[in-house]
């Protein structure tokens, strides 16, 4: 009885293995004839796959760097009329070497390229066109964390002239959380607390101050802010 229970299970075990093997089959056959009715496709899909990579790897290991390189050499130049203040040669270059606005516009992919949107920024600041340096600015977007609480102070001080409190208040805000430090974070928070105060919002104000006395105790801001909390104090009430 025994035997014959395990020979009925060998032969089902077969017939589902036989069952398999015909399944696995009938795949190989419709796979073979897909293959061969769509051979000239999948060699063109293929073909251009191969190209996409290899255009891609080009890209960012051959066409990238050596824009970046070029943009880096470019820049030297009209960093050098930045600092020397001579904003119009820094802009649009001296006749022998190109300006800012060129480098954007030429190597705007590479980080040279958005640096140089960084200084067009701060030099429209400087010449009053905000709009424009807010433009800029926003072109910038730097990984570093540092240069990016920088750019955000810049264009919440651009808003600031523009009389845009509102949206002032907002970059300041972001300028402060990116990257605290003991050298800018005080300054910032000395702005937000001016915007806040035009708001009427003596609280806010109060609370950047109060920063300041707390977080920041070896800035030049801390000397002075007792005068700020005093008169936020006194504008509350308190």
């Amino acid at each position: 009885m025994e035997e014959n229970s395990q020979n009925v299970a060998n032969v089902k075990q077969n017939a589902e293995k036989e069952e398999k093997n015909l399944q696995i089959g009938d795949i190989i056959s419709k796979t073979e004839l897909f293959i061969e009715k769509n051979k000239k496709t999948l060699i063109i899909i293929i073909a251009a796959a191969v190209i996409l990579i290899a255009a891609f790897c080009l890209y960012k290991f051959w066409y990238m760097p050596s824009q970046e390189k070029k943009a880096e050499n470019e820049m030297f130049a009209a960093e050098q009329y930045f600092i020397q203040e001579d904003y119009n040669k820094a802009l649009k270059g001296d006749g022998k070497n190109v300006g800012l606005i060129a480098i954007s516009e030429d190597y705007s992919s590479t980080k040279h390229g958005k640096l140089a949107k960084f200084y067009i920024g701060r030099i429209y600041l400087e010449q009053g066109k905000y709009q424009d340096a807010i433009d800029n600015f926003e072109g910038f977007n730097p990984k570093d964390a540092f240069m990016a609480s920088q750019n955000k102070a810049l264009i919440a001080d651009a808003y600031w002239e523009l009389n845009n409190v509102d949206k002032a208040i907002s970059y300041y805000n972001d300028a402060v959380k990116q990257n605290p430090n003991n050298f800018t974070t005080p300054v910032i928070l000395m702005k937000l607390g001016a915007a806040y105060e035009v708001k009427k919002d003596f609280n806010k104000a109060l609370e950047c101050y109060k920063q300041i006395k707390t977080d920041y105790p070896r800035s030049p801001e801390y000397s002075q802010i007792e005068k700020y909390i005093s008169r936020a104090e006194a504008l509350l009430g308190k």
